[in-house]
């Protein structure tokens, strides 16, 4: 939404006529004024001056936060629109079709319920070829006939496994077995998901300014032709030789080159592949939670197609509302038809570019400004951006939003396993099977006006470089997906309690509904992306997640003999969760400070601010499940955030008059 100016006096019509009926005995002391009723012509008069000045407040009230306004949005500061959510879902394929695959098309809805009984809509990112075939067997081979069967580890989905083994060495193989009781569909793509466990991103995260790594660990791909292994054709591996979730691309081989046979501790006979381990090392073996096939990453959005939005006049800035919103960057496809151009041709309906500003627009570029919070279309002037002509056959309906694409927010933050409906019909798609192993992660709110003005004064200080901490924290933030951010100059990941010049660590949390909310490789990829294109040469930036310690607090307290120990109880518990949550909590509810100390005289301030709660018998801080003592402040770490998942607080009456 457009950004607001607030109101500065808010004093009300009620306000100023009880204020002025205060200091009537102060003015008028001689005079015998004691009726101060409604039906006294002094408080008529009194009413209508007030009617008068309340007006005359609210005008004025407007001129300085107006211009602080209106310069924001000089400079180019809106509000960020919300941040799609994202999520890895996967279509099975009914175990009675008769074809090899099912082609899922791209932007395939699926949808979760929300809280408030609404459905959430995602769509999918790429097409898929989901594979009749099932993954029946997933095994290690470690050599010298020494094979370790993971087939219910990958099904569980409790505990990581070892994909190569403990031991990674030499000759060392995944194996995939999939059962199909016809020909391998031949020269199609073969997606394999890989969910790597959450501790599977490395502590001191990512560096600014280096590319992907590029691993020396080289993986083979091969499948079984009834005598050998033969080579398959990689695609692309997200996965970095399985050091990071992501997907596999492989190219099936040709029609019935591929033979089933008896494997390992596997006593089916299946349609074999294996990466296998050529060169290179792992500095420690990777850990796989699951294997998945038939699975592709969805975005929380709504495509919406052929939408018209009016017909141009011909006259300057021209604008245009789209019915929904906010919109996804760079999804808008809009024609003009302008009908026909000077040489008598009917050109039919043109596309138009989507620019930031029209500073660099000539008087005949087909370019427009699009608000994605708000869904407005702006056009140019005839000096910056072209003016769309009328279309004397269309003047009405000349302006369509071929397709955009809307959605966003926290309410695409779905749990595991709520993906679930498949609201876009595909015959052979088992619609009861269909789901997402993990939550969904990275829906955002739109940013508030405050968040706004802030991030705009610390740009405008920082000028767009990154120089001082709080530099780095407000480019940080810029990332839609982050909600706060800190910087530690001088501190290493890699050397905690050393000092080393010219590193900045930076410490990012995303905008999650998650207890301890945790930033995946793409959000800490984009911000180090942000901040490397301003950072100082010689300055080594490092992006990370947070350092938790989760907070308990035990006790008893003892409420008003009048008071609901249930609704005592769960008032309790949802103060606590809320004074330690990394983003509402802290003193001024903006989240909990990074190294933040726990004072124990704030928190018992924090029990008594619940409604009957009489008295406090006693309270005990646990962190990381270790007791604490008694009425003593916590000293938490530097960089450290708090979080909690539950309390257990005893409420009882006391019974005493």
């Amino acid at each position: 939404m457009p950004l607001k100016p607030p109101v500065i006096d808010n004093r009300t019509f009620d306000d100023i006529v009880d204020e002025a009926r205060t200091r009537i005995p102060r003015y008028t002391p001689e005079w015998t004024w004691t009726d101060l009723n409604d039906n006294d012509p002094g408080i008529a008069l009194l009413q209508v001056f007030a009617w008068m000045t309340e007006m005359l407040i609210f005008r004025m009230a407007q001129v300085p936060r107006l211009n602080y306004v209106k310069f924001l949005q000089l400079i180019g500061i809106e509000l960020k629109p919300a941040v799609p959510a994202r999520a890895e879902v996967t279509f099975p394929v009914t175990n009675n079709n008769p074809n090899p695959y099912v082609d899922v098309p791209l932007r395939a809805q699926v949808a979760a319920e929300s809280d408030e009984g609404d459905l959430v809509i995602f769509e999918t990112e790429r097409a898929l070829v989901a594979l009749t075939a099932r993954l029946a067997a997933v095994q290690t081979f470690g050599g010298a006939n020494n094979f370790t069967s993971w087939t219910q580890a990958n099904e569980d989905v409790e505990n990581p496994f070892f994909p190569l083994g403990e031991a990674v060495n030499h000759g060392n193989a995944l194996l995939l077995g999939f059962d199909y009781d016809d020909d391998f569909p031949p020269d199609i793509e073969l997606n394999l998901s890989f969910f790597m466990p959450e501790e599977a991103i490395i502590a001191e995260g990512v560096v600014c300014g280096r590319s992907a790594p590029r691993t020396s660990i080289r993986l083979v791909w091969e499948y079984w032709a009834g005598t050998e292994w033969r080579a398959m054709t990689l695609l692309n591996d997200e996965t970095r030789a399985l050091t990071r979730s992501g997907h596999v691309y492989l190219r099936t081989p040709p029609r019935r080159t591929m033979q089933r046979r008896v494997f390992g501790q596997e006593a089916a006979s299946l349609y074999w592949i294996q990466a296998r381990f050529e060169s290179g090392a792992y500095e420690r073996a990777p850990r796989v939670l699951a294997i998945r096939t038939n699975t592709v990453e969805v975005i929380q959005a709504e495509t919406i197609e052929n939408e018209v939005l009016g017909g141009t006049s011909g006259e300057i800035n021209q604008t245009f509302q789209l019915e929904n919103f906010p919109v996804l960057q760079d999804t808008l496809v809009l024609e003009i038809d302008e009908g026909l151009s000077e040489n008598g041709d009917d050109e039919g309906g043109q596309t138009w570019k989507a620019v930031e500003d029209f500073l660099d627009s000539g008087p005949e570029d087909r370019h427009y400004v699009l608000n994605r919070t708000t869904g407005k279309i702006r056009f140019g002037d005839g000096k910056k951006g072209r003016i769309p002509l009328p279309n004397v056959n269309n003047p009405s309906a000349n302006v369509v939003a071929v397709e955009y694409r809307v959605g966003g927010g926290r309410a695409g933050n779905v749990v595991a396993g709520s993906l679930t409906t498949l609201v876009t019909s595909i015959q052979g798609i088992d619609e009861n099977n269909v789901t997402n192993l993990r939550p969904a992660f990275g829906g955002g709110e739109e940013e508030t006006q405050k968040e706004a003005e802030e991030r705009a004064r610390l740009l405008l200080k920082g000028r767009d470089r990154a120089v001082t901490p709080e530099d780095f924290e407000a480019l940080a933030r810029q990332i839609a997906s982050v909600k706060r951010a800190k910087a530690l100059p001088l501190h290493h990941p890699k050397f905690p309690g050393v000092q080393v010049p010219g590193v900045v660590t930076v410490i990012v949390v995303p905008d999650s509904d998650s207890d301890n909310p945790t930033p995946n490789e793409d959000t800490l990829s984009a911000v180090c992306e942000c901040l490397n294109q301003r950072r100082l040469l010689t300055t080594e930036v490092h992006v990370v997640r947070p350092t938790y310690r989760r907070v308990e607090v035990q006790g008893v307290v003892i409420a008003e003999n009048d008071a609901d120990l249930a609704t005592v109880r769960v008032a309790l518990n949802d103060a606590l969760l809320t004074y330690f949550h990394p983003l509402t909590g802290g003193e001024d509810g903006q989240g909990w400070p990074f190294g933040g100390d726990i004072f124990f005289s704030r928190v018992y301030q924090r029990v008594f601010a619940v409604s009957g709660v009489r008295r406090i018998e006693r309270l005990v801080f646990l962190v990381e499940g270790e007791e604490m003592p008694e009425c003593k402040d916590i000293e938490i770490p530097e960089g450290v955030l708090l979080y909690s998942t539950e309390h257990n607080v005893e409420v009882n009456y006391a019974f005493d008059s």
